[in-house]
C-alpha cells in the first residue's frame, strides 16, 4: 500500500489540503516581488554632473541656463550623465552656437536626479552610475548567489530536520533581513542582507513544494503544481502594483518584507510532513498530525482507528524503494546518463540566464517600468497554459526546443529594431520572455522523466544548481552593455538557441515508460528496455514532477 492511499482514505483532496496549500502559496507569490524588485529599488533615473559647489547659487537661480552651459550633450540632445564642462561655456546661451574642443571632467560633485517617477532609489543614493554602474549589476548577482547557497543549505537542513523547521526559519530570516535591507545605510550592508533574502528564496521555495507534494494525493498534484506557477506569475503582478503605490525604495523594500514575520507566525500551525516523519522513526507524531487532517476533513472516525502499526505499514512499500546514488558521479557514469546530464547542463544554466536577462532591466525598453513589469507577468499565464499543452500533444523535446529556440530568435531580431519603436521592441522581448517561462515549465518534467529514478532527485538537484548559475550569472552579462550595446541580447539569445539545439541530442519521454535504474536506461538506448518495467510508476512519478515544476522556474 502506499502513502496516497492512506491520505486518500482521510479525505483526499480535502478541506486541509486547500487551506494547506493556500497559506503555502500566499508566501511564494510575494517572492516573486523579492526576485524582480531591484527593477525597482535600483531604477537608474535621468541624471546628470552636479555643478562646482562655489557655483551652487548661480544654478539655483538659472538652472536652465546654467545645465546648457556646463554640462555638453549626448547624440540625443539630452544632458551627458557622466560629463561636464571644467569652465561654464556660456557661449552656448547664444542660439546656434556650439562649442569644440572644451575640455570636460568627470562628476566629481556629485549628480543630480530626476525624481519625477522615483524619489529614491539604492542608485541614487549611494551613486550608482557611471563607473560605479557596474555595482548595480553586482548587487543582483550577490542576490542570486543567495539563492544557490540556500538551496544547499536549506536542501540539506530538510532532509535532517524536516520540512517545518528550515520553512519557519526562512520566514524569520527573510522578514528580518529584508527589514535590515530598508534601515542600513551602506551599500555594503545592503549587499549582505540581500544575499541572507537570496538564501530564504530557496529555503521556502523547496520545502513549501515539498509539503505540498507530500500531503497532496497524487490526483491532486498536477493542479496544486498550476497554481504554485500561476502564484508566482500573481507575485510579479503584486509587485508591479506595490512598486508603484510605494515609491521609496526603502518603504517599498519594508513593505514586501513585513508580511513575512506573518507567515512566520501562522506557520507554526502547519503540521510536519507525517510521509517524512514516518521515514525517520516518528511514528506518533505522524499519528497525531494525520488525525488533525482527518478531522478538518470530515473522517474523524478513520483518524481515531489509526495506529502507529497502520500508518507504518502505509510507507514500507516507499521504504523498500528507496534507493541512494553514491556521489554525484553517478551522473556521468555510463554514456547514456552523461549525455543527458551534459545536455541538461546547457539547458538549464542558458534557460536560466536568458530568462532573467530579460525580465532584470525593464527600463532599457523605454516604456513604463510599471506596465512592462505588469506585461512581463501576464504573458507568463497563456505561456504556461500552451507549454502544458503541447507537452501532452507534441511531446516534451519539440517542445522544450521550439520555445528555446523560439526565445533565442526573438531577443536577437530584437536588435535589429530601431529604439524608436519601443512598443515593439517591448512586445518581442514580453514573447521571448513568455517562451523561456514555458520551456521552464517544460524542462522540470522532461528531467524527471530522462533520470532513471535511483538517480531522478540528484539529477533534479544538479539541474537546478545549474540553473541557480545561470541566474547569478545574468546580471554580469549585462553589464557587457557598458561596453557594447549588442554584447547582452547577443549572448542571452545565442545561449538560448545553443540550449535548444542541445534539446535535440535528447530522447523523447512522451508516453514512454520510466526507467528505473542507471542499467535499464542503458538498456533502453541500445533498444533492449521492456515496455513492461517501471509501468505502473510512470503515472504517479510525472504528476510530482509536473506539480513542483512551475514554481521552479522561479529559481
Amino acid at each position: 500500500m502506499a502513502f496516497t492511499e492512506l491520505l486518500d482514505s482521510l479525505g483526499g483532496v480535502g478541506r486541509f489540503q486547500l487551506v494547506y496549500t493556500a497559506l503555502l502559496l500566499l508566501p511564494c507569490s510575494l517572492l516573486a516581488c523579492h526576485n524582480f524588485l531591484q527593477n525597482f529599488t535600483a531604477a537608474v533615473p535621468g541624471h546628470h554632473c552636479r555643478g562646482p559647489a562655489n557655483h551652487t547659487a548661480a544654478a539655483a537661480n538659472h538652472s536652465g541656463a546654467w545645465l546648457r552651459a556646463t554640462v555638453p550633450l549626448d547624440q540625443l540632445g539630452t544632458p551627458e550623465p557622466c560629463q561636464r564642462f571644467t569652465e561654464p561655456q556660456w557661449a552656448l546661451l547664444s542660439p546656434n552656437t556650439s562649442v569644440r574642443g572644451a575640455a570636460t571632467e568627470g562628476c566629481k560633485d556629485g549628480w543630480v536626479y530626476d525624481r519625477s517617477i522615483f524619489p529614491s532609489t539604492i542608485v541614487m543614493e549611494w551613486d550608482l552610475v557611471c563607473e560605479d554602474r557596474p555595482l548595480r549589476d553586482l548587487a543582483q548577482s550577490i542576490y542570486m548567489a543567495g539563492v544557490l547557497v540556500g538551496a544547499a543549505v536549506f536542501g540539506s537542513l530538510a532532509d535532517r530536520l524536516g520540512r517545518k523547521g528550515p520553512l519557519v526559519w526562512s520566514y524569520l530570516q527573510l522578514a528580518v533581513s529584508g527589514a535590515a535591507t530598508a534601515y542600513f545605510g551602506s551599500f555594503g550592508a545592503y549587499c549582505v542582507f540581500r544575499f541572507l533574502m537570496g538564501m530564504t528564496f530557496s529555503g521556502i521555495i523547496l520545502n513549501s513544494l515539498s509539503l505540498v507534494v507530500e500531503w497532496m494525493p497524487t490526483r491532486g498534484r498536477t493542479v496544486a503544481g498550476a497554481l504554485l506557477g500561476y502564484s508566482f506569475t500573481l507575485g510579479q503582478l503584486i509587485l508591479a502594483g506595490v512598486a508603484y503605490l510605494i515609491r521609496p525604495w526603502r518603504w517599498l523594500q519594508f513593505a514586501v518584507s513585513v508580511p513575512f514575520l506573518i507567515f512566520f507566525l501562522y506557520s507554526w500551525w502547519l503540521p510536519e510532513s507525517s510521509r517524512w516523519l514516518l521515514l525517520h522513526g516518528r511514528s506518533q507524531l505522524a499519528v497525531q498530525n494525520l488525525r488533525k487532517v482527518a478531522v478538518m476533513n470530515g473522517r474523524a472516525e478513520e483518524g481515531e482507528r489509526l495506529t502507529k502499526e497502520v500508518v507504518s505499514s502505509y510507507i514500507q512499500s516507499e521504504i523498500a524503494n528507496v534507493r541512494t546514488s553514491n556521489s554525484v558521479l553517478d551522473l556521468f557514469r555510463t554514456p547514456a546518463i552523461r549525455k543527458v546530464t551534459c545536455c541538461l547542463m546547457v539547458v538549464w544554466f542558458s534557460n536560466s540566464m536568458a530568462y532573467y536577462g530579460l525580465a532584470m532591466d525593464l527600463q532599457k525598453f523605454g516604456l513604463n517600468v510599471y506596465l512592462v513589469q505588469v506585461l512581463f507577468g501576464v504573458i507568463d499565464i497563456p505561456a504556461m497554459l500552451v507549454a502544458t499543452t503541447t507537452m501532452i500533444y507534441v511531446g516534451r523535446r519539440a517542445t522544450v526546443a521550439s520555445f528555446l529556440i523560439l526565445a533565442g530568435l526573438m531577443v536577437i531580431v530584437n536588435m535589429f529594431v530601431p529604439e524608436d519603436m519601443q512598443t515593439l521592441r517591448t512586445a518581442q522581448a514580453a514573447l521571448g520572455k513568455g517562451c523561456l517561462a514555458s520551456s521552464f515549465i517544460c524542462v522540470y518534467l522532461f528531467t524527471g522523466e530522462l533520470y532513471p529514478t535511483e538517480i531522478r532527485q540528484m539529477g533534479m538537484g544538479f539541474a537546478s544548481v545549474n540553473a541557480r548559475f545561470g541566474g547569478l550569472v545574468a546580471p554580469l552579462v549585462t553589464t557587457l552593455g557598458e561596453f557594447s550595446a549588442i554584447l547582452p541580447p547577443m549572448s542571452f539569445g545565442t545561449t538560448s538557441i545553443l540550449a535548444g539545439l542541445a534539446v535535440c541530442f535528447l530522447a523523447e519521454t512522451r508516453n514512454a515508460p520510466l526507467v528505473e535504474t542507471i542499467e535499464a536506461m542503458e538498456r533502453r538506448v541500445k533498444g533492449g528496455l521492456s515496455k513492461k518495467e517501471a509501468e505502473g510508476k510512470r503515472e504517479e512519478i510525472s504528476l510530482q514532477q509536473l506539480g513542483s515544476s512551475p514554481l521552479k522556474e522561479t529559481i
